[in-house]
């Protein structure tokens, strides 16, 4: 047996359509800040990811710079010849200043 009831049919399914519709719409409001959360939170971690790999790149170095004046007397009296300006007895050191230029003085 099908009732026919006209234009009552039609317009409860076009309400349960649009209730279900602004069901929908408010779960996805209610859940896109927490999305836009995610999202900036996801960025946060891949930037810190790749200051963290710079990091321990930086520690490697200096770890092997450590290392290096630890253990080999030539690194060692290379830095002290280079910033100390130290040399061994005999020899001449000469120091190379900055070239002049033309530069009209200001």
């Amino acid at each position: 047996m099908n009732a026919n009831v006209g234009i009552w049919g039609r317009l409860t399914r076009v309400v349960f359509f649009l209730l279900l519709l602004a069901g929908l719409l408010g779960v996805g409001l209610w859940y896109a800040p927490l999305i836009e959360h995610n999202e900036r939170m996801r960025k946060e971690v891949l930037r810190l990811d790749d200051q963290i790999q710079a990091e321990e790149g930086q520690a490697r170095q200096l770890k092997s710079s450590i290392d290096a004046l630890s253990h080999d007397p030539k690194t060692v009296e290379r830095l002290a010849r280079e910033t100390l300006g130290y040399a061994k007895p005999g020899e001449t050191v000469i120091h190379f200043g900055e070239p002049e230029t033309n530069a009209p003085p200001r």
